[in-house]
C-alpha cells in the first residue's frame, strides 16, 4: 500500500508555484482588479459610443499599465514585509550573541506566561536556548509575533499580472472578435457584460474560498462591485459624450 500524497510531497515533486494555493490570492484580487478596471473602460467607451478601435486601444492600454502597476505594488510590498522581517532577524541574532543572558529569561517569560512551571520551564527554556536558529525563530514568533512568508516579490508580481490580464482581457473579447469578424456591433457591449458577468462569478467564487466566506457572498460582493464601476463609467461616458462630441 503506498503511503498517503502529503501537501509538503507534491512540492518536493513538483508542484509549480502557478498551481500552488498560496498564490491564489494574488490571483483573485489580481483578476478582480483586471476585470472591473476594464470592463469600466468598455462601460465608458460603449456610454460614449465610441468606436470599436478606441475601446481596443484603451482597454489594452489599461491592462498593460494597470496590470504592471498592480503587480509592481505587490513586487515591493511583499519584498518590503521580507527586509522588515530580516532585519529584526538579525536584531535578534545580535541579542542572543550579545545579551544572551536577557534573551533567555525572555524566553523563560513567555513560556512561564503560557503555563509552564518548575523544572518542565527549566527543561524547555534549555532546549530552545540550546539552538540559535530555534532560539531566534522563537524569539520572531512569540515576541515580535512576526513569520517569513513564503511568497517571493517576483512570484507575486507576476502572478498578479498574469491574472491581471488573464481575467482583464474577457470584457474586450467581444470587440476583439468584431474586429477580425463581421459581427453585428449593436450587441458587443451586452456580449461583453455577459462575458463579465460570467467571469466575476468564477473569480468571486474563488475570492471566497481565499477568504474562507459563503461562496454565494463572495460572487454577490463582486458582481456589485463590478457592476457598480461599470454603471459608473457608462454615465461618465455618457454625460461626457453629450456635452463635447
Amino acid at each position: 500500500m503506498k503511503p498517503p500524497i502529503t501537501e509538503d510531497k507534491l512540492h518536493a515533486e513538483g508542484n509549480y508555484w502557478l498551481f500552488d494555493k498560496t498564490y491564489i490570492s494574488e490571483f483573485v484580487y489580481g483578476g478582480i482588479d483586471g476585470a472591473i478596471t476594464t470592463f469600466a473602460v468598455v462601460a465608458g467607451a460603449a456610454g460614449a459610443d465610441a468606436a470599436i478601435y478606441w475601446v481596443l486601444i484603451f482597454g489594452f492600454a489599461n491592462l498593460i499599465a494597470d496590470g504592471f502597476s498592480m503587480s509592481v505594488g505587490n513586487y515591493f510590498a511583499v519584498k518590503a514585509e521580507r527586509d522588515n522581517y530580516e532585519k529584526h532577524k538579525a536584531v535578534e541574532y545580535w541579542e542572543i550573541e550579545n545579551l544572551r543572558e536577557k534573551e533567555v529569561e525572555e524566553i523563560r517569560e513567555i513560556y512561564e506566561a503560557k503555563g509552564f512551571k518548575g523544572e518542565l520551564l527549566e527543561q524547555v527554556v534549555e532546549v530552545i536556548t540550546a539552538d540559535d536558529d530555534v532560539w531566534v525563530d522563537t524569539m520572531m514568533k512569540e515576541e515580535l509575533e512576526m513569520t517569513k512568508d513564503d511568497k517571493t516579490p517576483v512570484k507575486t508580481a507576476f502572478a498578479t499580472f498574469l491574472s491581471f490580464n488573464i481575467i482583464g482581457i474577457i470584457p474586450l473579447l467581444s470587440y476583439i472578435m468584431a474586429a477580425f469578424l463581421d459581427l453585428n456591433q449593436d450587441h458587443l457591449f451586452l456580449i461583453s457584460c455577459i462575458a463579465t458577468a460570467g467571469a466575476m462569478f468564477i473569480i468571486g467564487f474563488m475570492k471566497s474560498k481565499v477568504t474562507e466566506k459563503p461562496w454565494v457572498k463572495g460572487v454577490v460582493e463582486t458582481l456589485l462591485l463590478g457592476g457598480l464601476a461599470a454603471f459608473l463609467a457608462y454615465f461618465v461616458g455618457d454625460l461626457l459624450a453629450k456635452y463635447f462630441l
